[in-house]
């Protein structure tokens, strides 16, 4: 079994990265390969909105995605962090969602047990995690919760961080039920 996470977060090792490595550890407790995509060390460009993906399956743009395609297809689960900017998810989430548009239209993420995290200073979280959960369902991927949100400094909030690991091994348990 084989979980990814995905760090969404434009800063190395942040709280959303913490949170996401912490869930890929509670995954790992259960006996899943896991795997670590950080948006702060790719170069992913926007879609152009050329359409041509929906003729052939594939994304034209030539950049870091094409890395993260394989992997994305080869999960059994997913798991998505992101910082709240302006009480939503960041760019780079962003980026991550309309770059999947190509994998869309045969729902090639579909049946993939998923969770997220979202991470605020303050507010946002409940819109932030509204919308990675929206991206998800659109996939037909599976949710096992509503997703995990957390504030401000992450690394000594053990609530936060049990949270995350708890996460890693639902996603990991639900997987290994499928199999």
């Amino acid at each position: 079994m084989k979980v990814l996470g995905i760090v969404c977060s434009p800063t190395l090792g942040g709280n959303a990265e913490t949170l996401v490595r912490e869930s890929l550890a509670g995954a790992a407790e259960k006996g899943a390969e896991i795997d670590l995509i950080s948006f702060s060390s790719i170069n992913v460009k926007p879609c152009d909105g050329c359409r041509s993906c929906t003729q052939t399956g594939e994304c034209v743009i030539d950049d870091d995605m094409t890395d993260v395609y394989p992997k994305l297809l080869s999960a059994d689960g997913i798991i998505i962090g992101t910082p709240v900017y302006f009480w939503t998810v960041t760019a780079q989430a962003k980026l991550l969602m309309d770059r999947t548009f190509s994998l869309y239209h045969e729902k090639r993420l579909g049946g993939k047990v998923c969770g997220c995290i979202a991470v605020a200073g303050g507010r946002g979280t409940a819109n932030a995690l509204t919308v990675l959960n929206m991206f998800l369902l659109g996939h037909e991927m599976r949710p096992v919760s509503n997703g995990l949100s957390a504030h401000g400094d992450v690394k000594n909030d053990k609530r936060a961080l049990r949270g995350a690991r708890d996460l890693g091994l639902m996603i990991a348990e639900t997987i290994s039920k499928q199999q």
